[in-house]
């Protein structure tokens, strides 16, 4: 198989595990606002509502340990895109700078979901 038919698997599989933690969050009495919030400064994975609380989150996901801790993978640079299209989310919007917001990531290993509640500050 070629690259292309990875890419596509790891889109498809990305795509489940998206849907999985949105089902975790609903459960968790989340309102889901958007999906796949794309922007020129990069991917919002799931963006939500938790009471008053504006949640922008990371989903990633790994089989197994062996490449590491899907935390591992959310890193600064990732922060700084999620942060950036984060912003562009917010003015798009019109939300106001006084909207209590939160970064969270759910990691997906295995069967086993994660969930950290602000698990990075903006990084502007």
């Amino acid at each position: 198989m070629g690259k292309g038919v990875d890419f596509i698997n790891k889109r498809k599989t990305g795509g489940e595990k998206e849907k999985l933690a949105g089902d975790f969050f609903k459960g968790q009495g989340y309102e889901i606002l958007e999906k796949n919030f794309y922007t020129r400064f990069g991917e919002i994975d799931l963006i939500l509502k938790d009471g008053n609380t504006l949640v922008f989150a990371e989903v990633k996901y790994r089989r197994d340990g062996k490449m590491g801790h899907p935390l591992e993978s959310v890193d600064v640079k990732k922060q700084r895109r999620i942060s950036k299209a984060a912003l562009y989310y917010l003015a798009r919007n019109q939300i106001s700078p006084e909207q209590p917001l939160r970064f969270d990531v759910v990691a997906v290993l295995g069967e086993e979901i994660l969930h950290v509640k602000n698990a990075f500050e903006f990084q502007g």
